[in-house]
């Protein structure tokens, strides 16, 4: 089930269209509605982040705080910065967005709900990190303490990772190596 809480309707309607014949779909047209719509039906959230009422960052907040289950996406205009360090989403997405790109992120969020809650803490650092490199300049991340905590956090979780999976070193590997596992659970 993917839930689109998104207050321009012909934006939510066009997700929906993109996405109703490979996923239940419901529409929320504000923050109030989004969390009133959210159960344990919901696997991913398609979240605005600019909107009327409850913001799409107050939205996400309370998602986490009733420790639900569901994968979120910001899918929004705002353009990212480093306050994203804080926000526990698991993937940004900048508009205006394509329909292939819209599947492959629900598709890839679908796929982390199954894997395990350091895994999944893990793509959602790397997320971040990925986002803030491709808006900030290479001088801006220098400059940024936050990023640099990021950045060593990501490297300590990988170590942690490859060392409960055997101790993989290169990157190719460790990459080949958790698509196998993602990839055995579907067996």
């Amino acid at each position: 089930m993917v839930l689109i809480v998104e207050d321009e309707p012909d934006v939510a309607e066009t997700y929906k269209l993109w996405l109703q014949e490979e996923y239940e779909v419901r529409m929320a047209q504000n923050g109030d509605e989004g969390l009133e719509m959210l159960d344990e039906s919901v696997d991913v959230v398609l979240l605005d982040r600019m909107m009327p009422g409850l913001s799409g960052d107050e939205v996400l907040e309370q998602i986490r705080e009733g420790d639900l289950s569901c994968r979120v996406a910001m899918v929004t205009a705002v353009e990212p910065d480093f306050d994203i360090l804080e926000m526990g989403f698991d993937a940004y997405l900048s508009k205006p967005i394509r329909s292939a790109q819209l599947h492959e992120t629900v598709e890839n969020l679908l796929e982390r709900s199954e894997y395990d809650s350091l895994l999944q803490e893990y793509y959602s650092l790397v997320e971040k990190q990925a986002t803030l490199e491709a808006t900030k300049s290479s001088a801006e991340l220098a400059e940024s303490d936050d990023y640099t905590a990021l950045t060593e956090e990501i490297a300590g979780m990988k170590g942690e990772l490859s060392d409960a999976l055997g101790g993989i070193e290169d990157d190719d590997d460790f990459i080949a190596t958790l698509r196998g596992l993602n990839e055995g659970d579907e067996n």
